[in-house]
């Protein structure tokens, strides 16, 4: 009963490497008293885990082969994070390498991937988009942050995910003489120490750490890009996001069948109520039904139809994953919500998958315009 299902993509030499690395890594690192810890730390990962995985080589792996990487396309990027996924590994894999990494590698000039793109790879440098401003209403669109003649940035931004302790950030900017609309925003890199800048940590929902940012003119690099080079980079990484929250979904479900299979009430065993059999069917179906919709966006890279596809299996993902979360600390009960055990964990960091970088209303309103 039960019996998890996987269609069975061929993985490259490579790729089935670095699936093993990954399953190993939660394996021999993140059992739940440890992921705790590494939550608590300042920045809200183990420094020393974040080595560690750049030392296996995931940490460049996304990245071109130019930088150092395997250029990994989307079947072994939703293997690998769907590995860590079951972990629910706090590294900020997606954040700063899959997002912003990458991003940096499409848009700079040779000069800053040449100062920039090796220590990425290496770990040794992180960096992180701040894209999300006050009046953006969870859209993307709304960029007030200016840069003036001599490349000074004048504006906040709200929420910049893994941005504690990174290097530099890449500020979406209007620039100055550019008319409001789409096409005249782009993109700069600013060094975390550089003047005019000041950033506040906070936490969210999941515990990781985020920041806002006050520029006050910052000096800072163009790098050129556009508003839709965010969002056309954005697609394996939101991929990426999908796979780690199907493989939360499956580590809930398999915790709470186990839970059910030995927790007695009345004499009985929970799981042998039917009412309860009912609800983790539907909850089986769910996950059921997600995997099919990663299998639909892997075989479909590379093709007109992976934003579509991509962008529906976040939409369904990000309401699917949320009432998972729900259902498993349900049948916990009041435990369920505790910090000692794995479901509320787990259904936070859902939570923010379901509500990062922009609400499931606003990928389904788009996966509807490309339908």
């Amino acid at each position: 009963m039960f019996k998890e299902r996987n269609v069975n993509f061929d993985l490259n030499e490579d790729e089935e490497m670095l699936k093993a690395l990954a399953e190993r890594f939660v394996a021999d690192q993140y059992d739940f008293d440890a992921r705790r810890g590494y939550l608590a730390c300042e920045h809200g990962f183990s420094p020393a885990m974040w080595a560690m995985l750049a030392d296996m080589g995931l940490v460049a792996a996304p990245l071109s082969h130019d930088s150092g990487g395997m250029a990994l396309d989307a079947t072994a990027v939703a293997t690998v994070f769907e590995a860590l996924g079951r972990g629910l590994v706090v590294e900020p894999l997606i954040e700063c390498v899959m997002t912003a990494a990458r991003l940096l590698e499409r848009v700079a000039p040779d000069a800053v991937k040449a100062a920039w793109m090796e220590p990425l790879a290496m770990g040794t440098r992180r960096i992180a988009l701040a894209h999300a401003e006050p009046g953006g209403r969870g859209g993307r669109t709304c960029i007030a942050t200016r840069a003036d003649a001599d490349g000074n940035l004048t504006g906040r931004k709200s929420c910049v995910p893994a941005g504690a302790g990174v290097d530099g950030y890449i500020v979406s900017v209007r620039e100055e003489g550019t008319p409001y609309s789409d096409d005249g925003v782009a993109l700069y890199l600013v060094s975390a120490d550089a003047p005019g800048l000041s950033a506040t940590v906070w936490r969210m929902a999941d515990g990781s750490a985020a920041v806002s940012l006050e520029l006050t003119g910052a000096p800072a690099i163009r790098l050129g890009g556009s508003l839709g080079d965010i969002i056309e980079n954005d697609l394996m990484a939101s991929l990426a996001r999908s796979a780690e929250a199907i493989g939360i979904m499956q580590l809930l479900f398999d915790a709470t069948l186990d839970y059910l299979r030995t927790r007695q009430q009345f004499g009985a065993k929970l799981g042998s109520f039917q009412a309860i059999q009912h609800r983790m069917v539907a909850q089986y179906t769910a996950i059921e039904q997600a995997r099919g919709l990663l299998n639909l966006a892997i075989v479909s890279d590379r093709t007109d139809q992976f934003a579509s596809a991509v962008l529906g299996l976040r939409a369904f993902i990000a309401e699917a994953g949320v009432q998972l979360g729900y259902e498993m600390i349900q049948f916990h009960g009041g435990m369920g919500v505790t910090d000692e055990l794995l479901i509320g964990h787990g259904h936070k960091r859902l939570l923010v998958i379901s509500r990062w970088p922009d609400e499931p209303v606003v990928a389904l309103d788009r996966f509807a315009a490309m339908a």
